[in-house]
């Protein structure tokens, strides 16, 4: 095996070679995840108003003045609403899928064609477009304007200038855990690894003292704990990442490393926090000895008034929903009485907030004896499913009577979905803070359901899991709407199962 100090200036050799080769000669940039965000939310916000201000300028002879352009603000702040609320709908800042130039083309087309025609819409609260003439070419501008940006943001913004050198501490089963998050299938199939994250992972540092590896999960070992700062200010790091199980358990060598790259000026950040900021899950296997991590702290000033503003949403929400529960009721009761005799409703036992137990109701989709043989997960093609019913789940009407959850306080419009006490007996001895998604109240629709399908394997409850834990950790009335409208997209959409 080749010693540490062979192996990193090798490595450095060949790594300063392509980074000469490709930067001509500018400097690091390395932007943040979150500068990366605001970059694309700031330009794409400034051209949609340039399209509208282009718009109103040609809009007649004279030329306004700047007064009379910028006087109606209302006009401007209602295009930036409308473009947050359908660029949320499609997901346009999700950094890996914009370093794509096919899907930033699709999908920021789409969002700036819909968020332009529903503001051409409004009234009174946007200009009095005078002709078809002038709604074309402000509709033109913002979507042509926008393409042409994201194209370029996806070809510039993977550049070496752009991208942040990172190192791993830690070679175990965390540092090898974010490596596959990073180069997930989806990463792979929609766009090359690393490609949008922000993040050139350059090779692991070993937090103890014995070489075990040349290479962890294609990446180079360059050195171990003693050798940080040396490897850190040689390859001109941007981040350090600790990957250590137990970060209160470090080694005294290993935070004195670590207090060298702070003093250094460069950032250290836990891998659960990457983690969670890249692919907006927690990752609870990595953070057994974190709760704070898994469950975050609540000593939120304002979780008092967002708690009732959730229960007045609920309610409005389920208000305006019974009429539609009415009306599809005798349908449904007609349908089920032809082709699956039963029940209308379906009751069934779930475990809700602090863990208490309570019968959700749903319209019935199964057989009448769909579980003589036990609970059972929900799958694809369920045998069990009639054939109404399968039209039920398609269209996500069977979930319409969980409304009356909602009126009673058992469940609320967002959050974790309810699970059965059978399954939680199955699931928290095996997943670490499972029982923390208890701490909020379900929810007919969440973060993991607009995000995976049914968890239907230990595997798929803990990534639901980690969805959910996000969810609990970030719950605020701006994420709430935003599951609500990517919710209302699956179901239009119909993408039920």
């Amino acid at each position: 095996m080749a010693s540490y100090d062979e192996r990193s200036q090798e490595f450095e050799s060949a790594f300063k070679q392509l980074s000469l080769m490709r930067r001509i000669g500018l400097p690091s940039l390395g932007l943040r995840t979150s500068e990366r965000r605001l970059l694309l939310r700031g330009i794409d916000v400034i051209l949609l108003n340039v399209a509208l201000i282009i718009t109103l300028i040609t809009s007649t002879t004279l030329l306004p003045s700047l007064g009379e352009i910028f006087g109606p603000v209302k006009w401007f702040i209602t295009l930036t609403i409308v473009w947050f609320v359908v660029a949320g709908i499609f997901d346009v800042y999700n950094l890996a899928r914009s370093a794509s130039t096919t899907y930033s083309i699709r999908t920021i087309a789409t969002a700036a064609l819909i968020s332009s025609g529903l503001y051409l819409a409004i009234p009174w609260f946007t200009p009095p477009i005078e002709n078809r003439s002038q709604a074309f070419l402000f509709v033109f501008l913002a979507v042509g304007t926008l393409v042409i940006w994201r194209t370029l943001y996806a070809q510039l913004i993977v550049q070496p200038t752009f991208q942040r050198r990172a190192i791993i501490v830690g070679e175990g089963h965390n540092g090898q855990a974010l490596i596959s998050a990073l180069q997930s299938e989806f990463a792979r199939s929609d766009a090359n690894p690393f490609r949008g994250t922000g993040y050139v992972l350059v090779g692991f540092i070993e937090d103890t003292f014995d070489a075990t590896n040349d290479k962890v999960a294609g990446l180079p070992v360059l050195g171990n704990c003693q050798e940080m700062i040396r490897v850190v200010r040689r390859l001109e790091i941007d981040e350090v990442i600790l990957a250590v199980s137990e970060t209160n358990q470090m080694n005294p060598a290993l935070l004195e490393a670590v207090l060298d790259c702070r003093e250094y000026g460069v950032p250290v950040t836990k891998m659960t926090t990457v983690y969670e900021l890249l692919t907006s899950r927690v990752p609870v296997e990595h953070a057994r000895g974190d709760i704070e991590m898994a469950a975050g702290i609540d000593d939120n000033p304002f979780q008092r008034l967002y708690g009732a503003l959730k229960r007045s949403t609920d309610l409005l929400g389920a208000l305006v929903t019974i009429p539609i529960l009415l009306l599809c009721m005798p349908i449904i009761a007609v349908a089920n009485a032809i082709f699956a005799p039963g029940p209308l409703f379906f009751k069934q036992t779930r475990v809700g907030r602090s863990g208490r137990p309570f019968s959700i109701i749903k319209f019935r989709s199964m057989v009448t004896d769909a579980e003589k043989r036990g609970a059972m997960w929900a799958q694809a093609h369920d045998v069990r499913v009639t054939k109404i019913g399968r039209l039920l789940r398609w269209s996500h009407i069977d979930e319409l009577p969980q409304i009356i959850n909602v009126l009673r306080g058992e469940m609320s419009l967002v959050g974790p979905r309810p699970e059965r006490p059978e399954f939680v007996e199955q699931l928290a001895p095996s997943i670490p803070f499972y029982r923390a998604r208890h701490c909020t109240k379900p929810g007919i629709t969440g973060w993991a359901q607009i995000h995976q399908d049914y968890g239907d394997t230990i595997e798929g409850a803990q990534e639901k899991l980690e969805y959910d834990l996000y969810y609990v950790k970030h719950a605020s009335p701006i994420l709430d709407m935003l599951i609500m409208l990517r919710t209302i997209t699956k179901v239009v959409g119909l993408r039920g199962r």
